[in-house]
């Protein structure tokens, strides 16, 4: 294996890795925002429970405010903040199911280096990597 060339199989792997990365960069950032929206919603029903029943309460619709109840908005508010409890938790998923596959990429390319090949023999890998058991 010269210094200069990496051998395509290996090229193929770290791009595999690189778009675990990128998956992860991404599912990390949803993960922000996530807690940013959830946050400003907790904060928003605080308010909100502090008002009079009968005072005038209003919400966001685009560019416009419009009159709302304060039974209303809450309800909607408490829904919001629910299905962004359900979408953190798929994230979570996500997050550890992409976390398990660069670790599984990254000890396969450092095997892979080891060895100089693309399928290193007398490696410990799994089943589902080698049809000859």
């Amino acid at each position: 294996m010269s210094a200069g060339q990496m051998p395509p199989w290996l090229q193929e792997q770290i791009m595999k890795m690189q778009q675990s990365q990128q998956n992860l960069q991404s599912i990390m950032s949803q993960k922000q925002h996530l807690e940013i929206e959830k946050a400003e919603t907790q904060k928003a029903l605080e308010e909100l429970k502090k008002v009079s029943d009968d005072d005038a309460v209003f919400k966001h619709a685009g560019t416009v405010l419009i009159k709302s109840t304060k039974k209303e908005l809450i309800e909607e508010l408490e829904e919001k903040f629910e299905m962004s409890k359900t979408r953190a938790t798929v994230l979570e998923k996500q997050e550890s199911r992409v976390k398990e596959t660069l670790k599984e990429q990254e000890a396969k390319i450092t095997e892979m280096m080891k060895t100089g090949s693309a399928n290193p023999s007398g490696s410990t890998a799994s089943s589902d990597d080698n049809p000859r058991k």
